[in-house]
């Protein structure tokens, strides 16, 4: 335990000193004045140092500086108003008294100082600091335990939201946040944008390339789509299967064709060989576009089912192309 005696005479110093070491209480400092209290406590410069001191027995009379001031400056320190202060004085008036505990003083002895009301007081102080220090060490454990679980349920929640082969964002992502999208842009009555994506056949890919070859090529073109967005508001998923779907909001219709066609660009440039492909030497994929302004009380199921419905046009008309839902509105 670490004591500061502050006093501006040596005799009281050496008196209140000499009881603390033959008590026990061997680490003690010594000031005699407010300005040498600063300097060791590092408060000069007004960067205060973590504390050392476990109790500071602070005179009240005191040149220059006085004890209530001094401990009102002390406790103006965040990492060292948890430090308590005794204040020793020779003045008992109440006015006194009120002035030092309104500073920051936990307690007060009397001078001329009587022994066991010295040890007394110290013991007690000292004891309410440890179960205090105890107190806050438990609570930053528990806080740093408690952050610790929450990034941990951050992390889960981000996997359980992403694809486990392709690592893009899964069915469960794409209805939840398509869900709270299509509510935000109900409420903005802006546009949200669809597009759902499907490789052509991927069912004759896999049976000629094995089921490793066909895993290797969902990860690809799902990188490939996840690359060509842009914004971080738009996110492409794995819908099922060989089927991804890519939510645009704010996204008007053109907007969303587009990122169709750099999409259907950026598919073409990769060269993944489809030998049993029916249009072509090359993995290719169909997509159907849809747009709708939410109105009042509507779901996202109709943004669903009309790029779908394209999805099922651009599949029906020879794949490899991109079809735009006819009642987007």
């Amino acid at each position: 335990m670490s004591i500061l005696i502050v006093d501006d005479s040596k005799v009281i110093q050496v008196l209140l000193g000499t009881t603390l070491k033959k008590a026990g209480y061997t680490d003690l400092l010594y000031a005699s004045s407010a300005q040498e209290t600063y300097e060791i406590l590092g408060i000069i410069d007004n960067k205060p140092k973590p504390p050392q001191i476990d109790l500071i027995l602070m005179d009240i009379v005191m040149p220059v500086i006085d004890g209530i001031e001094a401990c009102r400056h002390i406790k103006d320190h965040a990492n060292l108003k948890d430090i308590p202060i005794i204040m020793v004085t020779a003045k008992d008036e109440s006015e006194v008294l009120q002035l030092a505990f309104a500073g920051g003083a936990v307690d007060y002895i009397v001078k001329p100082v009587k022994k066991q009301e010295l040890l007394a007081r110290v013991r007690s102080v000292l004891k309410l600091k440890h179960e205090m220090d105890s107190r806050k060490a438990r609570e930053k454990e528990l806080l740093e335990v408690t952050h610790q679980l929450e990034e941990a349920n951050r992390t889960l929640q981000r996997y359980s939201y992403l694809d486990g082969l392709t690592e893009v964002s899964n069915r469960r992502y794409f209805d939840d946040t398509l869900e709270k999208e299509w509510k935000r842009a109900m409420r903005c009555q802006e546009a949200i944008s669809l597009i759902m994506i499907d490789i052509d056949f991927f069912k004759l890919y896999n049976d000629y390339y094995g089921h490793q070859g066909g895993d290797d090529c969902l990860k690809m073109v799902a990188k490939t789509l996840a690359d060509t967005i842009k914004r971080s508001v738009d996110f492409v998923a794995r819908y099922g299967g060989e089927e991804f779907a890519a939510v645009l909001p704010n996204t008007d219709l053109p907007g969303a064709t587009t990122v169709a066609q750099n999409m259907q660009d950026a598919i073409a440039k990769c060269n993944i060989k489809h030998e049993n492909s029916k249009i072509g030497k090359l993995l290719t994929i169909s997509m159907g576009v849809a747009t709708l302004v939410p109105q009042k009380g509507s779901d996202c199921s109709r943004l669903i089912k009309l790029a779908d419905d394209a999805l099922y046009q651009a599949k029906d008309q020879g794949r490899d192309c991109i079809k735009v839902a006819s009642k987007c509105t």
